[in-house]
């Protein structure tokens, strides 16, 4: 058996977080599980392109899905941390770096690393 590369171990880490999010956001029906996999299949090539990169995919994955989820469905994930105004979604935080986390703008607040949404949303882990 052969050891999994690192860049494998990435994308299986960042398929996780994001599938881990999902879960805790209740959204993790079929067709948006597809949408993880297809921004997996993605950055995949991505990384191939620019091996360096290969510490930002679990960031990365997840604003892809949160894209591609905004274009079918609407803005996820729902902040949790604003109790009232309108409701807005998180956004990932850096862009483009290791640690991603869902912060909040409106607050200025981190609410949870990327795949700990569980705790933010006061679901129970998957």
């Amino acid at each position: 058996m052969e050891p999994i590369s690192p860049l494998e171990q990435a994308l299986h880490a960042a398929r996780a977080l994001v599938l881990a999010d999902l879960v805790a956001g209740r959204v993790a029906e079929a067709d948006v599980v597809s949408l993880v996999e297809d921004a997996v299949a993605q950055r995949r090539w991505w990384v191939e392109q620019w091996p360096d990169g290969v510490r930002y995919v679990a960031g990365l994955v997840a604003q892809d899905v949160q894209d591609a989820l905004l274009e079918r469905y609407g803005r996820w994930p729902l902040c949790p941390a604003c109790g009232s105004g309108d409701p807005h979604a998180l956004d990932v935080e850096p862009e483009l770096g290791p640690d991603p986390h869902w912060v909040c703008h409106k607050a200025g607040v981190k609410v949870a690393a990327v795949g700990s949404l569980a705790a933010a949303f006061g679901t129970p882990s998957p």
